[in-house]
């Protein structure tokens, strides 16, 4: 579970960036309201037809990605813990037509919470460095997908955390043995020079084996690991994008790094029972 501290401080600073991000380019929230998708084009593909199925999209934000599947003919459900990214995800909601729930709850405490189990539970980029406790985290996943149901997740790659921005120099270690990383930067991902009040964040690096042995360890089975040598905003100044795309990778002849990585998992429903909601 994620100490209060760490709690109280990374809830007021995403409820400080809502509509900072809301009206921003990156979200480009006029151009999902004409029909844009938002989700990145390997997830459909990996992740199969979601027609008619019910689909719970963890930490949603404020609901993009979760309308997306709606779009594609999901039941949707989203949930996080701002308070404003949840208003402006029904907001959106609305404005779009598109029949979703949205509602406000702690990540780990969200089968209590909604009190039923999904097809798909799905959680999207820039979502789990924010978790401290990846065991209590797939302990929920479990309690909340139907037997037979999926897990799918998208995510930026933990060794990208290890590398300076500008010279690709190792600068951090890829294992971090749990340290939170305080930090008090100002703006925000999608304007670095924004005015923002409440800064302090704590987030976590979790390797990818990490990720993958504690949803093992519930029950679930591993069907795709696929790694892409892309990601979606310039994370390193060597990358570029292809004009009108949001798709950035190094130039021709720069040796490839993962940059983002996908799992798709299985529940048969076994496992071991959870004694809690984490």
């Amino acid at each position: 579970m994620m100490d209060k501290k760490h709690l109280d401080a990374n809830r007021s600073m995403w409820d400080d960036r809502v509509d900072i991000h809301v009206t921003s380019d990156l979200y480009n929230v006029a151009g999902f309201l004409d029909g844009q998708c938002r989700l990145r084009e390997f997830e459909p593909d990996e992740i199969g037809s979601v027609d008619g199925q019910t689909l719970l999209h963890l930490q949603c934000h404020f609901g993009l990605d979760t309308l997306s599947w709606a779009r594609r003919g999901a039941v949707v459900t989203g949930i996080d813990f701002s308070e404003p990214a949840i208003r402006a995800a029904r907001e959106i909601s609305q404005r779009a037509d598109i029949a979703a729930t949205f509602e406000v709850c702690n990540v780990y405490e969200t089968a209590a919470f909604l009190e039923r189990r999904f097809d798909i539970v799905y959680t999207g980029l820039g979502a789990i460095c924010w978790l401290p406790d990846l065991d209590a985290w797939a302990r929920e996943i479990v309690k909340l997908l139907k037997p037979g149901g999926t897990f799918y997740m998208s995510e930026f790659h933990p060794v990208t955390d290890i590398f300076g921005e500008h010279d690709l120099a190792v600068a951090e270690s890829y294992f971090d043995e749990g340290r939170p990383y305080r930090d008090e930067t100002g703006g925000t991902y999608t304007d670095r020079d924004a005015a923002t009040s409440r800064n302090l964040n704590y987030s976590w690096t979790h390797p990818l084996s990490h990720v993958i042995t504690a949803l093992l360890k519930v029950g679930l089975t591993l069907e795709s690991l696929v790694e892409h040598d892309y990601t979606v905003f310039p994370r390193f100044s060597a990358l570029s994008a292809a004009p009108g795309t949001d798709v950035f990778r190094f130039p021709e002849g720069h040796p490839r790094l993962p940059m983002m990585y996908s799992i798709r998992m299985r529940f048969d429903g076994g496992g071991p029972e959870p004694s809690s909601s984490g």
